[in-house]
């Protein structure tokens, strides 16, 4: 498949033209970048955005104290620091290659001279903002308020649905999942088993099952493992 066609399948431009997916084809600049290597960083001038074609992004915060904070991890077909196009100011977020990746690069200036004899493009990268926006919120909303029981049910729920089913593939480590609900790999692994030997969950590898999802449910609701078999609440 060329870029072209690529360009074409993309949530952002499959209701474009054949001419207008040349025309970013046109402007494209074909980047790429090795596994662990920092694509933007956060403050950094954002004079355009990337998508993904091959790989996989992680765009995520660092606070005060150096500590990281996932908040989106992006795969083909998607794009990233696209908020620099309406801002034109900084990219808000650092983004890093979790494996060796190629991306498109759109330069600010070109594609806003596209958007202006077509408008269809803004309302895509439009909708694509605003389901990470509720994304987003969601993720402030189960961090500040929910243990880290809630944000791993809420986490795999979420998954199941994507993903279509009960069983759900987990494409980050541990580590990478620990970080996204804000907690430490020790704690996460004790949830899982916790978890699991109640019942909720099926662990293997990279494989979840789902084996009671109306109470993983209740939990993604409630925020916290209720008391069993006189174990105190997590």
């Amino acid at each position: 498949m060329n870029l072209a066609d690529f360009l074409a399948t993309t949530f952002l431009f499959r209701n474009l033209s054949r001419e207008m997916v040349k025309e970013l084809d046109r402007i494209a600049v074909e980047k790429k970048y090795g596994k662990g290597q920092i694509i933007f960083s956060q403050g950094e001038e954002g004079r355009g955005f990337f998508v993904v074609v091959e790989g996989r992004v992680k765009v995520f915060k660092l606070s005060f104290q150096g500590k990281s904070q996932i908040l989106n991890i992006v795969g083909p077909g998607e794009p990233v620091g696209e908020v620099a196009v309406f801002e034109g100011s900084f990219f808000p977020a650092y983004a890093q290659a979790m494996e060796d990746s190629r991306l498109l690069y759109f330069p600010r200036d070109a594609f806003v001279a596209l958007i202006r004899n077509n408008p269809s493009m803004a309302l895509g990268m439009l909708a694509v903002m605003a389901k990470r926006l509720r994304r987003l919120t969601g993720l402030v909303e189960e961090i500040s308020l929910k243990e880290v029981p809630g944000r791993l049910a809420a986490y795999l729920l979420r998954l199941a649905d994507e993903q279509g089913g009960g069983e759900v593939l987990l494409r980050v480590t541990k580590g990478q999942l620990a970080e996204m609900l804000g907690t430490t790999p020790e704690t996460l692994s004790r949830v899982l088993a916790r978890m699991s030997a109640q019942g909720l969950l099926e662990v293997r590898g990279s494989l979840v099952r789902i084996l009671d999802r109306q109470t993983v449910k209740d939990l993604a609701q409630r925020g916290r493992l209720a008391e069993k078999d006189g174990e105190g609440e997590f």
